[in-house]
Protein backbone atom coordinates (compact mmCIF):
# COMPACT_ATOMS: atom_id res chain seq x y z
CA UNK A 1 0.00 0.00 0.00
CA UNK A 2 1.44 3.36 -1.02
CA UNK A 3 1.29 6.52 1.07
CA UNK A 4 -1.13 8.00 -1.48
CA UNK A 5 -3.49 5.07 -1.05
CA UNK A 6 -3.23 5.23 2.78
CA UNK A 7 -4.54 8.80 2.83
CA UNK A 8 -6.21 9.23 -0.50
CA UNK A 9 -8.59 11.42 -2.42
CA UNK A 10 -11.39 9.63 -4.24
CA UNK A 11 -13.56 11.02 -7.00
CA UNK A 12 -16.98 9.47 -7.66
CA UNK A 13 -18.38 10.16 -11.13
CA UNK A 14 -22.18 9.94 -11.33
CA UNK A 15 -23.74 10.39 -14.80
CA UNK A 16 -27.33 11.61 -14.52
CA UNK A 17 -30.18 11.81 -17.03
CA UNK A 18 -33.70 12.59 -15.81
CA UNK A 19 -33.03 11.31 -12.28
CA UNK A 20 -35.03 13.86 -10.26
CA UNK A 21 -36.91 11.07 -8.44
CA UNK A 22 -33.78 9.46 -7.02
CA UNK A 23 -30.82 11.86 -7.13
CA UNK A 24 -31.07 13.16 -3.55
CA UNK A 25 -31.41 9.63 -2.19
CA UNK A 26 -28.41 8.60 -4.28
CA UNK A 27 -26.37 11.43 -2.79
CA UNK A 28 -27.37 10.44 0.73
CA UNK A 29 -26.36 6.81 0.18
CA UNK A 30 -23.03 7.75 -1.43
CA UNK A 31 -22.05 10.11 1.37
CA UNK A 32 -23.08 7.59 4.04
CA UNK A 33 -20.96 4.87 2.42
CA UNK A 34 -17.86 6.98 1.75
CA UNK A 35 -17.79 8.54 5.21
CA UNK A 36 -17.22 5.05 6.61
CA UNK A 37 -13.77 4.87 4.97
CA UNK A 38 -10.91 6.10 7.17
CA UNK A 39 -8.24 8.41 5.76
CA UNK A 40 -10.28 9.25 2.69
CA UNK A 41 -11.14 12.61 1.18
CA UNK A 42 -13.70 12.45 -1.57
CA UNK A 43 -15.54 14.51 -4.14
CA UNK A 44 -18.78 13.65 -5.92
CA UNK A 45 -18.78 14.64 -9.58
CA UNK A 46 -22.35 14.67 -10.89
CA UNK A 47 -22.65 14.96 -14.67
CA UNK A 48 -26.04 16.16 -15.85
CA UNK A 49 -26.39 14.78 -19.37
CA UNK A 50 -28.98 17.23 -20.67
CA UNK A 51 -31.78 16.20 -18.30
CA UNK A 52 -35.24 17.48 -19.21
CA UNK A 53 -36.63 17.25 -15.68
CA UNK A 54 -35.54 18.91 -12.41
CA UNK A 55 -32.33 16.87 -12.02
CA UNK A 56 -30.05 19.86 -12.55
CA UNK A 57 -32.07 21.94 -10.07
CA UNK A 58 -31.58 19.24 -7.43
CA UNK A 59 -27.87 19.02 -8.22
CA UNK A 60 -27.48 22.77 -7.75
CA UNK A 61 -29.14 22.42 -4.37
CA UNK A 62 -26.84 19.57 -3.36
CA UNK A 63 -23.80 21.61 -4.37
CA UNK A 64 -24.91 24.55 -2.23
CA UNK A 65 -25.32 22.25 0.79
CA UNK A 66 -22.18 20.13 0.34
CA UNK A 67 -18.84 21.59 -0.76
CA UNK A 68 -17.69 18.10 -1.81
CA UNK A 69 -20.23 18.11 -4.65
CA UNK A 70 -19.16 19.06 -8.17
CA UNK A 71 -21.74 19.55 -10.92
CA UNK A 72 -20.94 19.38 -14.60
CA UNK A 73 -23.98 20.24 -16.75
CA UNK A 74 -23.64 19.34 -20.43
CA UNK A 75 -25.31 21.51 -23.07
CA UNK A 76 -27.52 18.63 -24.28
CA UNK A 77 -27.86 14.87 -24.01
CA UNK A 78 -24.62 13.39 -25.39
CA UNK A 79 -25.17 9.85 -24.11
CA UNK A 80 -24.12 7.84 -21.08
CA UNK A 81 -20.61 6.93 -22.25
CA UNK A 82 -19.75 10.53 -23.14
CA UNK A 83 -21.14 11.72 -19.80
CA UNK A 84 -18.89 9.23 -18.02
CA UNK A 85 -15.91 10.51 -20.03
CA UNK A 86 -16.78 14.11 -19.14
CA UNK A 87 -16.85 13.20 -15.46
CA UNK A 88 -13.51 11.40 -15.66
CA UNK A 89 -11.92 14.41 -17.35
CA UNK A 90 -13.07 16.64 -14.49
CA UNK A 91 -12.26 14.23 -11.63
CA UNK A 92 -9.22 15.10 -9.53
CA UNK A 93 -8.91 12.03 -7.29
CA UNK A 94 -6.07 9.54 -6.86
CA UNK A 95 -8.69 6.99 -7.84
CA UNK A 96 -12.04 7.40 -9.56
CA UNK A 97 -15.27 5.42 -9.17
CA UNK A 98 -17.97 5.31 -11.85
CA UNK A 99 -21.49 4.61 -10.59
CA UNK A 100 -24.92 5.28 -12.07
CA UNK A 101 -27.44 7.47 -10.27
CA UNK A 102 -30.23 4.89 -10.04
CA UNK A 103 -28.89 3.02 -6.96
CA UNK A 104 -28.98 -0.32 -8.78
CA UNK A 105 -25.26 -0.52 -8.03
CA UNK A 106 -25.05 -0.36 -4.19
CA UNK A 107 -22.71 2.40 -2.95
CA UNK A 108 -21.48 0.15 -0.13
CA UNK A 109 -19.71 -1.99 -2.74
CA UNK A 110 -17.36 0.97 -3.27
CA UNK A 111 -15.82 0.18 0.11
CA UNK A 112 -14.68 -3.23 -1.09
CA UNK A 113 -13.36 -1.67 -4.29
CA UNK A 114 -11.30 0.75 -2.20
CA UNK A 115 -9.91 -2.18 -0.20
CA UNK A 116 -8.87 -3.93 -3.43
CA UNK A 117 -7.23 -0.73 -4.64
CA UNK A 118 -5.35 -0.25 -1.40
CA UNK A 119 -4.16 -3.86 -1.71
CA UNK A 120 -2.62 -3.09 -5.09
CA UNK A 121 -5.34 -3.47 -7.72
CA UNK A 122 -5.37 -0.81 -10.43
CA UNK A 123 -9.00 -1.52 -11.37
CA UNK A 124 -11.73 -3.07 -9.22
CA UNK A 125 -14.78 -3.77 -11.37
CA UNK A 126 -18.20 -4.95 -10.27
CA UNK A 127 -19.53 -8.31 -11.47
CA UNK A 128 -23.29 -8.77 -11.27
CA UNK A 129 -24.12 -12.08 -9.65
CA UNK A 130 -27.85 -11.27 -9.62
CA UNK A 131 -29.93 -8.66 -11.48
CA UNK A 132 -33.10 -7.82 -9.58
CA UNK A 133 -36.01 -5.94 -11.10
CA UNK A 134 -35.12 -6.83 -14.69
CA UNK A 135 -37.15 -8.91 -17.12
CA UNK A 136 -36.02 -12.37 -18.18
CA UNK A 137 -35.61 -11.04 -21.73
CA UNK A 138 -33.25 -8.27 -20.62
CA UNK A 139 -31.21 -10.66 -18.48
CA UNK A 140 -30.96 -13.15 -21.34
CA UNK A 141 -29.99 -10.56 -23.96
CA UNK A 142 -27.41 -8.99 -21.62
CA UNK A 143 -25.88 -12.38 -20.89
CA UNK A 144 -25.78 -13.24 -24.60
CA UNK A 145 -24.16 -9.89 -25.45
CA UNK A 146 -21.40 -10.20 -22.87
CA UNK A 147 -20.54 -13.71 -24.03
CA UNK A 148 -20.65 -12.78 -27.70
CA UNK A 149 -18.42 -9.75 -27.37
CA UNK A 150 -15.97 -11.65 -25.17
CA UNK A 151 -15.60 -14.26 -27.93
CA UNK A 152 -15.06 -11.85 -30.80
CA UNK A 153 -13.42 -8.80 -29.18
CA UNK A 154 -9.73 -8.08 -29.62
CA UNK A 155 -9.35 -7.85 -25.82
CA UNK A 156 -10.88 -9.92 -23.03
CA UNK A 157 -13.84 -8.05 -21.54
CA UNK A 158 -15.07 -9.54 -18.24
CA UNK A 159 -18.49 -11.17 -18.33
CA UNK A 160 -21.54 -9.64 -16.62
CA UNK A 161 -19.91 -6.30 -15.90
CA UNK A 162 -21.13 -2.75 -16.36
CA UNK A 163 -19.32 0.54 -15.93
CA UNK A 164 -19.47 0.33 -12.11
CA UNK A 165 -15.79 0.24 -11.16
CA UNK A 166 -12.88 1.94 -9.41
CA UNK A 167 -9.83 2.98 -11.43
CA UNK A 168 -6.44 4.15 -10.25
CA UNK A 169 -5.31 7.54 -11.53
CA UNK A 170 -2.85 6.00 -14.01
CA UNK A 171 -5.67 3.95 -15.54
CA UNK A 172 -7.87 7.05 -15.76
CA UNK A 173 -5.07 8.94 -17.51
CA UNK A 174 -4.56 6.05 -19.94
CA UNK A 175 -8.30 5.96 -20.63
CA UNK A 176 -8.47 9.71 -21.27
CA UNK A 177 -5.56 9.45 -23.72
CA UNK A 178 -7.82 7.43 -26.05
CA UNK A 179 -9.47 9.89 -28.45
CA UNK A 180 -12.18 7.76 -30.06
CA UNK A 181 -15.68 9.12 -30.24
CA UNK A 182 -17.77 5.93 -30.24
CA UNK A 183 -16.81 5.07 -26.68
CA UNK A 184 -17.36 1.73 -24.97
CA UNK A 185 -16.03 2.41 -21.49
CA UNK A 186 -15.81 -1.14 -20.13
CA UNK A 187 -13.96 -2.31 -23.24
CA UNK A 188 -11.57 0.65 -23.19
CA UNK A 189 -10.71 0.05 -19.54
CA UNK A 190 -10.13 -3.66 -20.25
CA UNK A 191 -7.84 -2.69 -23.14
CA UNK A 192 -5.54 -0.67 -20.83
CA UNK A 193 -4.43 -3.82 -19.02
CA UNK A 194 -2.92 -3.21 -15.58
CA UNK A 195 -4.03 -5.28 -12.58
CA UNK A 196 -7.82 -5.65 -12.68
CA UNK A 197 -9.81 -7.53 -10.05
CA UNK A 198 -13.52 -8.46 -9.90
CA UNK A 199 -15.84 -7.50 -7.04
CA UNK A 200 -19.03 -9.63 -7.08
CA UNK A 201 -22.25 -7.96 -5.98
CA UNK A 202 -26.00 -8.26 -6.32
CA UNK A 203 -27.53 -5.60 -8.55
CA UNK A 204 -30.69 -4.12 -7.07
CA UNK A 205 -33.84 -2.91 -8.76
CA UNK A 206 -34.33 0.81 -9.36
CA UNK A 207 -35.89 2.51 -6.34
CA UNK A 208 -37.60 5.12 -8.57
CA UNK A 209 -37.75 6.40 -12.11
CA UNK A 210 -37.44 4.30 -15.26
CA UNK A 211 -34.61 2.65 -17.15
CA UNK A 212 -32.61 4.83 -19.53
CA UNK A 213 -31.74 1.81 -21.66
CA UNK A 214 -34.82 0.56 -23.54
CA UNK A 215 -34.33 -2.15 -26.15
CA UNK A 216 -33.43 0.28 -28.95
CA UNK A 217 -30.63 1.86 -26.92
CA UNK A 218 -29.44 -1.52 -25.69
CA UNK A 219 -29.16 -2.70 -29.30
CA UNK A 220 -27.28 0.44 -30.33
CA UNK A 221 -24.96 0.06 -27.35
CA UNK A 222 -24.28 -3.59 -28.23
CA UNK A 223 -23.48 -2.66 -31.84
CA UNK A 224 -21.13 0.10 -30.66
CA UNK A 225 -19.32 -2.33 -28.37
CA UNK A 226 -18.89 -4.97 -31.07
CA UNK A 227 -17.78 -2.58 -33.82
CA UNK A 228 -15.42 -0.69 -31.49
CA UNK A 229 -13.53 -3.77 -30.36
CA UNK A 230 -13.74 -6.32 -33.14
CA UNK A 231 -13.06 -6.68 -36.86
CA UNK A 232 -15.05 -9.92 -36.94
CA UNK A 233 -18.04 -8.29 -38.72
CA UNK A 234 -15.74 -7.22 -41.57
CA UNK A 235 -14.17 -10.67 -41.71
CA UNK A 236 -17.65 -12.16 -41.66
CA UNK A 237 -18.47 -10.06 -44.71
CA UNK A 238 -15.48 -11.58 -46.48
CA UNK A 239 -16.47 -15.11 -45.49
CA UNK A 240 -20.06 -14.59 -46.63
CA UNK A 241 -18.79 -13.15 -49.89
CA UNK A 242 -16.65 -16.24 -50.51
CA UNK A 243 -19.57 -18.51 -49.58
CA UNK A 244 -21.91 -16.68 -51.97
CA UNK A 245 -19.32 -16.86 -54.76
CA UNK A 246 -18.83 -20.59 -54.24
CA UNK A 247 -22.59 -21.11 -54.20
CA UNK A 248 -22.98 -19.13 -57.43
CA UNK A 249 -20.11 -21.03 -59.10
CA UNK A 250 -21.68 -24.33 -58.05
CA UNK A 251 -24.96 -23.24 -59.61
CA UNK A 252 -23.20 -22.33 -62.85
CA UNK A 253 -21.39 -25.69 -63.00
CA UNK A 254 -24.64 -27.51 -62.26
CA UNK A 255 -26.53 -25.66 -65.00
CA UNK A 256 -23.77 -26.22 -67.57
CA UNK A 257 -23.47 -29.89 -66.68
CA UNK A 258 -27.20 -30.41 -67.16
CA UNK A 259 -27.10 -28.57 -70.48
CA UNK A 260 -24.04 -30.38 -71.89
CA UNK A 261 -24.56 -33.88 -70.52
CA UNK A 262 -28.34 -34.12 -70.68
CA UNK A 263 -31.26 -32.71 -72.57
CA UNK A 264 -32.56 -30.92 -69.43
CA UNK A 265 -32.68 -27.14 -69.26
CA UNK A 266 -32.85 -25.14 -66.01
CA UNK A 267 -36.34 -23.72 -66.31
CA UNK A 268 -38.76 -21.69 -64.23
CA UNK A 269 -38.56 -18.50 -62.22
CA UNK A 270 -38.35 -20.03 -58.75
CA UNK A 271 -34.58 -20.58 -58.64
CA UNK A 272 -33.94 -17.26 -60.37
CA UNK A 273 -36.12 -15.41 -57.85
CA UNK A 274 -34.40 -17.15 -54.91
CA UNK A 275 -30.95 -16.35 -56.29
CA UNK A 276 -31.76 -12.67 -56.84
CA UNK A 277 -33.27 -12.23 -53.38
CA UNK A 278 -30.45 -14.14 -51.66
CA UNK A 279 -27.56 -12.32 -53.31
CA UNK A 280 -29.34 -8.96 -53.06
CA UNK A 281 -29.86 -9.48 -49.34
CA UNK A 282 -26.25 -10.57 -48.83
CA UNK A 283 -24.96 -7.50 -50.65
CA UNK A 284 -27.14 -5.11 -48.64
CA UNK A 285 -26.05 -6.66 -45.33
CA UNK A 286 -22.37 -6.44 -46.27
CA UNK A 287 -22.76 -2.84 -47.47
CA UNK A 288 -24.47 -2.05 -44.15
CA UNK A 289 -21.60 -3.54 -42.14
CA UNK A 290 -19.02 -1.59 -44.12
CA UNK A 291 -21.18 1.50 -43.78
CA UNK A 292 -21.13 1.22 -39.98
CA UNK A 293 -17.33 1.20 -39.94
CA UNK A 294 -17.16 3.98 -42.53
CA UNK A 295 -19.57 6.08 -40.47
CA UNK A 296 -17.26 5.76 -37.49
CA UNK A 297 -14.33 6.94 -39.58
CA UNK A 298 -16.41 9.91 -40.77
CA UNK A 299 -17.27 10.80 -37.17
CA UNK A 300 -13.60 10.65 -36.14
CA UNK A 301 -12.26 12.87 -38.94
CA UNK A 302 -14.73 15.69 -38.20
CA UNK A 303 -12.89 16.26 -34.90
CA UNK A 304 -15.83 17.85 -33.12
CA UNK A 305 -15.53 18.06 -29.31
CA UNK A 306 -16.93 15.07 -27.45
CA UNK A 307 -19.28 17.32 -25.49
CA UNK A 308 -20.03 20.92 -24.56
CA UNK A 309 -20.47 22.23 -21.03
CA UNK A 310 -23.05 24.86 -20.12
CA UNK A 311 -22.41 24.99 -16.37
CA UNK A 312 -19.71 23.99 -13.89
CA UNK A 313 -20.31 24.19 -10.15
CA UNK A 314 -17.87 23.45 -7.35
CA UNK A 315 -14.78 23.18 -9.56
CA UNK A 316 -11.77 25.44 -9.56
CA UNK A 317 -12.03 27.91 -12.48
CA UNK A 318 -10.44 26.47 -15.62
CA UNK A 319 -12.05 28.23 -18.55
CA UNK A 320 -12.74 24.90 -20.26
CA UNK A 321 -16.14 24.45 -21.82
CA UNK A 322 -15.60 21.54 -24.19
CA UNK A 323 -13.53 18.42 -24.82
Amino acid sequence: MTETQTHARLSVVVPCFNEEAVIRETHRHLVAALEKVPHLDFELVYVDDGSRDATLKHLRGLQRMDERVRVLALSRNFGHQIAVTAGLQSAAGDAVVIIDADLQDPPDVILEMIDRWRDGADVAYGIRTQREGETAFKRWTASAFYRLINRIADVAIPLDTGDFRLMDRKVVDAFLAMPERDRFVRGMVAWTGFRQEPVPYRRAARIAGETKYPFRKMLRFAIDGILSFSLVPLRLATYVGFFASILALSGIVYALALRILTDIWITGWTLLFIAIVFFGGVQLVLIGIMGEYLGRIYGEVKRRPLYLVKERLGFAPTGRDSR
